[in-house]
């Protein structure tokens, strides 16, 4: 049987069904104790407490089905894919070439993951040294990271969430302008962008 092409169009459920259930039997025959205790968790895509369980040895179409519903369920760069899929792999090789595939067919994509966190931390009125650190760990290229943020008006971002926080009023007190520095720092905007923003009379002055 030749090996299939990915699909374009992911069926979780189908993909859960067929990998969870040639688990469950796989699981009886070795553990008839922990039938009631599926390997899959099917709200998470993880694999129940690795530790106390078996290294499944995966392979083949079962190691992809399995990257599949991890994709399906959330966006992972392609690192860490590769370290959740060579917990529960026969062969680390294997995962890495599965990877690569999967990053080529866009599947997988840190692009996506950068853009994705971009736009949740930027929600959460992050600056850029914030986000820049979270893709990092997460093994985001640094080239793409760096793209990535310079797509965005950072003391725009900054001057809204100091408005938020303080008014529009341009702070004279020494003390207030320590202050909305140290907010803005502590959410990670760059100093530069910072004290563009607390001098900024209103939301159309970009001096």
């Amino acid at each position: 049987m030749t090996d299939p092409k990915f699909p374009k169009l992911l069926d979780y459920e189908a993909l859960k069904q067929q990998f969870g259930e040639e688990e469950s039997a796989t699981t009886t025959q070795n553990n008839p104790k922990e039938t009631d205790n599926p390997s899959f968790k099917a709200e998470d895509g993880l694999f129940a407490d690795p530790v106390k369980e078996t290294k499944p040895g995966l392979k083949g179409t079962r190691l992809r089905s399995y990257a599949f519903a991890v994709l399906t369920r959330k966006e992972f760069s392609k690192a860490e894919l590769i370290e959740k899929l060579a917990l529960y792999a026969e062969d680390r090789n294997e995962v890495i070439t599965l990877v690569d595939e999967l990053s080529r067919e866009n599947y997988q994509s840190d692009q996506r993951v950068a853009e994705m966190m971009l736009s949740s931390q930027m929600r959460k009125g992050k600056g850029p040294n914030q986000i820049k650190m979270k893709l990092k760990n997460k093994k985001v290229d640094h080239q793409l990271i760096q793209d990535e943020l310079k797509e965005t008006d950072w003391v725009q971002q900054a001057y809204e969430l100091k408005v938020k926080k303080y008014g529009t009023d341009v702070a004279t007190d020494q003390k207030l302008k320590a202050k909305q520095i140290r907010f803005l720092m502590y959410r990670g905007f760059e100093m530069d962008a910072i004290m563009k923003a607390i001098k900024r009379k209103s939301d159309t002055d970009f001096d």
